[in-house]
């Protein structure tokens, strides 16, 4: 049976990932978390003082990072050059500043060009916020993702705790918020739905039930491939 590409863009904290991963494991296809691959960059830059406005050192800078994803016994997991940082790239600090990092022209083609490349073989779910628009403008199944903003923050904050970070639930809120505009309004590779893409407001859903309806989209477009 043919495979197919499934891009999944939306907003921060609305379930993208945690999706993506379920429907990849229910397909048995490669998942991406296109998110941490900029959140590894944003942590490598942190951890050498590099700068956002330092497009030079930057530029030199991604010479030098290795992101790669590995499946463990809690999930995948995201490698930096060799070193295991999925819990690292989660922190807040990180969140603070991955979507002005995001923006930056160079760090975005730099990343799309791996992205484009681990999808050559199809049979792949990506998510993150320009992969059916600029990433696999082609995608045979393009799903965006949307949630309230109160409810996002809610899960968000939920997450976070359980992780043992102590935030407050006002400096999530603000976070989401301030990074809904910078990705919405950054001028490379803007958050938007793609003309094609198919809505899923998973406000009043729990995991079973979006995995369930997405999973009906993909089969559908699967056996479309078929006939």
């Amino acid at each position: 049976m043919k495979k197919i590409i499934i891009a999944i863009d939306g907003f921060s904290s609305c379930g993208k990932s945690t999706l993506a991963k379920a429907l990849a494991k229910a397909l048995n296809y490669g998942f991406v978390d296109s998110g941490a691959m900029y959140r590894a960059v944003t942590l490598f830059l942190i951890e050498n003082r590099i700068s956002v406005q330092n497009i030079a050192a930057i530029e030199q800078a991604l010479n030098e990072i290795q992101i790669r994803f590995q499946a463990g016994s809690t999930g995948n997991r995201t490698y930096l050059n060799g070193v295991d940082v999925e819990d690292k790239i989660r922190s807040m600090q990180v969140s603070e500043l991955v979507s002005p990092v995001a923006a930056i022209p160079i760090v975005r083609r730099a990343m799309v060009r791996q992205q484009q490349e681990m999808g050559t073989e199809k049979g792949i779910v990506m998510d993150g916020r320009d992969i059916g628009t600029v990433v696999f403008p082609d995608a045979e199944l393009k799903i965006f993702v949307t949630a309230d903003p109160e409810v996002r923050a809610h899960r968000r904050f939920l997450e976070l705790q359980q992780k043992g970070q102590e935030v407050a639930l006002e400096e999530v809120r603000n976070n989401l918020s301030e990074r809904d505009h910078i990705d919405s309004t950054r001028a490379d590779s803007p958050l938007k739905q793609a003309e094609d893409a198919l809505v899923l407001d998973n406000t009043d859903l729990n995991q079973e039930e979006q995995l369930q309806v997405a999973l009906d989209w993909a089969q559908e477009r699967i056996q479309a491939q078929v006939l």
